[in-house]
């Protein structure tokens, strides 16, 4: 008992001296997760809203792939752009493996599925007479569909969030293509498993705690967008 509360002490001591390697990990991945999070809703949202507002043949397939692809494995993910990035690979020259560009890249993999399931969900939940009604109304294609995204807006901000949740607590991608680069790749998630493994229990703690309160926030504010939609 003693061990876990001198812990629990040495961590927030770390937390409010801002420790410098506490403040790097945070920084680094909000940033990173911020940017993959944009680049996979400017990806994500369009396929979701195209995908659950029109009908086509292969609708549902696409629909089950996005479902698997939400399962995939990070890893995975991150074994596929290491294979492109690597010197080896068709991308090789550009030198982006082991930077925050390709932790990027692997992450916005790993949150487009996620944002456009959503984002399905969102539409295919809506009235389906809001498009219909906007047409009768003179309403062009591009009206209607804006109108039909104003209608969904708060499930639409909700998928966002749910990407950026998704890819802020991620380790095996930013482990596999940053290479826990201390003060340039090195995320909350790659310390806390790094530094645990070397016996520095309060830093990972310290870590921790400070993921675990980004984690409730975007959740709280996950949980209060759904409650509107």
């Amino acid at each position: 008992m003693d061990f876990f509360t001198e812990s629990f002490r040495s961590a927030f001591e770390l937390i409010t001296a801002n420790d410098p390697d506490v403040i790097s990990a945070v920084t680094v991945s909000v940033s990173v997760s911020l940017w993959s999070t944009l680049f996979a809703s400017i990806i994500g949202l369009p396929i979701g809203v195209a995908v659950g507002a029109y009908q086509f043949p292969c609708k549902r397939g696409i629909i089950t792939l996005l479902n698997t692809l939400m399962a995939l494995p990070t890893v995975v993910i991150g074994l596929g752009v290491y294979g492109i990035l690597s010197r080896q690979g068709p991308m090789g020259e550009l030198g982006l493996l082991f930077t925050p560009q390709a932790m990027i890249i692997g992450q916005t993999l790993l949150a487009i599925p996620i944002i456009a399931h959503n984002t399905v969900s969102a539409v295919t939940g809506a009235n389906p007479c809001i498009i219909p009604t906007a047409k009768t109304l003179g309403a062009g294609p591009v009206q209607s569909m804006f109108m039909l995204v104003n209608e969904v807006r708060f499930g639409i901000v909700a998928a966002v969030i749910a990407g950026l949740g998704r890819v802020i607590a991620e380790v095996g991608v930013a482990m596999i293509l940053g290479g826990n680069i201390r003060g340039y790749t090195r995320t909350m998630t790659t310390a806390i498993a790094m530094e645990t493994g070397k016996g520095e229990f309060a830093f990972g703690l310290a870590l921790g705690i400070v993921l675990m309160g980004i984690a409730l926030i975007i959740n709280l504010f996950f949980n209060t967008l759904q409650q509107r939609s």
